[in-house]
Parts: structure tokens; sequence; C-alpha cells
């Protein structure tokens, strides 16, 4: 059997001027692909076997070649956007044709130039198409374990769950939303720390150091803020958790936390509902 969108071995049962068919074996007959001239390997024979990629050809017809293309089915790969359409993106995945990623698969909106993290899939006309909903196609099998750095593309966002993210662009992970603080934003790529690897391999992970180190940095941030606003913040530690969030991109407890510490090394004073620097 051939099968789109995978490289595969074959054989030469027929040759012509303009090319060799290929069949999944000498006998089969009825299911051929058309391997063209220009890229029938040198002293290629009747019954030679070619390992070949099989797409289908701008006029939508069974096609094989000896490139190597940048994405197969079942992976996932980061592509060039080559060009905008009427009808979605197309993408440089190595061959002469571009792939498309229709604007239904797309995650964000993309540009010329964009570098997106994309799978396969077969539409409905039985044509290989790019999609940006890459969660099936990305892997559990990652080396990583927690508390090791790793960096990864989100590649999608959800109210219910957090950040999707796709680790070294292959390993499955997630941002849980109580950890979804500072700058993730979907399509871009984001460092992060792995907590721990869930029985089924995905990796959970925090943009956030562990919290004795995470005190020390986010101490470091309201002195910076303080300065930057002539030693006064204009809330304190009782304010409401969505102030605090947006105003320093830390939670409630990370807040508290962090004054905490500061208050007792005597470098912030409360007044009122504010904060101050101390002059000491």
């Amino acid at each position: 059997m051939i099968y789109l969108g995978q490289k595969q071995e074959l054989v030469v049962v027929r040759k012509t001027e303009f090319g060799v068919y290929l069949a999944a074996s000498a006998e089969e007959k009825k299911e051929v692909v058309l391997l063209p001239a220009k890229q029938v390997p040198e002293g290629c024979d009747t019954g030679d076997a070619v390992t070949v990629f099989i797409y289908r050809d701008s006029k939508d017809r069974l096609i094989a070649t000896i490139r190597e293309p940048k994405l197969q089915m079942g992976q996932v790969a980061e592509l060039e956007v080559a060009q905008v359409g009427k009808i979605g993106a197309f993408l440089d995945w190595g061959l002469e044709k571009d792939l498309l990623l229709p604007f239904r698969q797309q995650r964000g909106k993309v540009e010329q130039g964009d570098k997106v993290l994309v799978s396969l899939y077969i539409d409905k006309s039985n044509r290989l198409c790019a999609t940006m909903n890459v969660y099936e196609n990305l892997r559990t099998d990652s080396p990583y374990g927690p508390d090791d750095r790793v960096v990864g593309r989100v590649y999608e966002m959800s109210d219910n769950f957090g950040a999707f993210v796709a680790v070294d662009n292959m390993y499955s992970a997630l941002i849980p939303c109580k950890e979804l603080y500072g700058d993730v934003e979907l399509g871009k790529d984001v460092n992060a720390r792995v907590v721990k690897v869930r029985e089924d391999g995905r990796l959970s992970l925090s943009i956030r150091d562990k919290a004795y180190l995470q005190m020390d940095k986010d101490a470091r941030k309201i002195l910076s803020m303080l300065e930057e606003r002539e030693g006064v913040l204009a809330f304190n530690d009782k304010a409401s958790p969505e102030l605090i969030r947006r105003e320093t991109g830390m939670s409630k407890n990370e807040f508290k936390r962090a004054v905490g510490r500061l208050y007792k090394e005597r470098k912030i004073e409360f007044k009122g509902d504010s904060i101050y620097r101390t002059s000491s």
C-alpha cells in the first residue's frame, strides 16, 4: 500500500520517458505512483527499490519525490510561512509545492516570514495540509525530570487548563493556570522549569523558580519598582489578587512572601494602604 505523507520504500514496476512508476511490491500493478524523471536515481531499473516521500503535486495528483521533506505524518516541525493567500498560509517544507495551512487550522495571526509549529493531516479532499493543533503528535518520552530547565513553544492557550507547550518543539507539556505569570504568549517560546513528569509522560511546567529562589527575585523586583516609583507602591499585600498580578506579575501569596521578607529586613514599611521604602 502507498501511504500519503510518509517516506517508504517502493519498487520500480515500470519505466517511461517521463519517469518511473513505483508500487508497494513488484507484483502490484494497480496502485502505482510516479517518480518524475529528474528525480530518478542514476542506473535505476525495474525491480529496484527506492525510498521516496508521497504527496500531491500542484494538480493534486499523487506523486513521489526523493527530496527530504521537513515534516511527515505523525511528526511536529517548525516551518516558515512563505506567503499568505486567500485560503490560508503556505509553508516551506522543502518540496516544490508549498504546504497549505488553512485559516481554520491556525492559532493566532500568521504572517509571511513567521515560523510556525505544525503537524500534517489529510483533509476531506485527501490532500495533505498543515495544522497548528499539534497536541496529538507531541511525544511523551522526554529526557527531562523535575527542576530541569526547558524551552518550548506555546502553541495553545486555555482558560481552563493553562498554556500548552511543545518543549524542544517535540515534547508535550503544560503550564497550569496557577503558574501563568509574566510573559507567556501564544506562538512565543518560553523558558520554564519542570515541576513534575505526569504518569502519561507529559510535563508540568512553571515559569517560576522554587519558592525560596523566587522569593529573592520577587523581593528584588519590588525594590526595583519602589525605586522607579519614588519609593512608594500605592497598594499593599491586602490588595486584590488581580491588582497584584497586574502590577507585579506575581500571585498574591508570592507578593506577600516577598514583602514579608523585605519588612523583616527593614527595607520597607507599611503606611495606610501603601508600601514605602525605608531610608535605612
